[in-house]
């Protein structure tokens, strides 16, 4: 019988720690405590070397069940369409208008983060809205 493995999902950006407290913000995810005996993620910082410090961070489901969230940094920008985005699930079981409602009122949250609503798709039943993160990573809100 195969195991499940766990997994990590990892973004290539330019700023890790910026990049992830938005997605802690977004998914309810943390911070988790700093490595080793270090007392504070600056304490942390402070002891690497200066071309190694800000050069990842991290953010974690506190309850333990979603995967964890590792940002990298990277000398490129971003060039292209993400070839694998998340999808933020805030409207599950919800249909029509009510399923709307409630992407539209997490559109409304994100916002001022600094996602950029790119549209909005709605059929009448089905919703879902493309967003990008605050380095123009693409998400959706379904």
């Amino acid at each position: 019988m195969t195991s499940v493995k766990k997994f990590q999902v990892t973004f290539d950006c330019a700023e890790p720690e910026r990049l992830a407290r938005f997605w802690c913000e977004v998914l309810g995810y943390v911070v988790p405590p700093p490595p080793g005996a270090f007392a504070t993620w600056d304490d942390y910082k402070l002891s690497q070397p200066a071309e190694e410090r800000d050069s990842w961070f991290a953010c974690v489901d506190p309850s333990g069940v979603g995967p964890r969230l590792y940002f990298q940094r990277v000398p490129e920008g971003k060039a292209a369409k993400n070839r694998l985005h998340l999808d933020v699930r805030v409207g599950t079981g919800l249909v029509g208008a009510e399923r709307l409602a409630a992407l539209e009122a997490e559109r409304a949250r994100l916002v001022p983060l600094g996602a950029v609503h790119v549209r909005t798709l709605y059929d009448g039943t089905e919703a879902c809205i493309p967003m990008q993160d605050i380095e123009g990573n693409e998400f959706c809100i379904d």
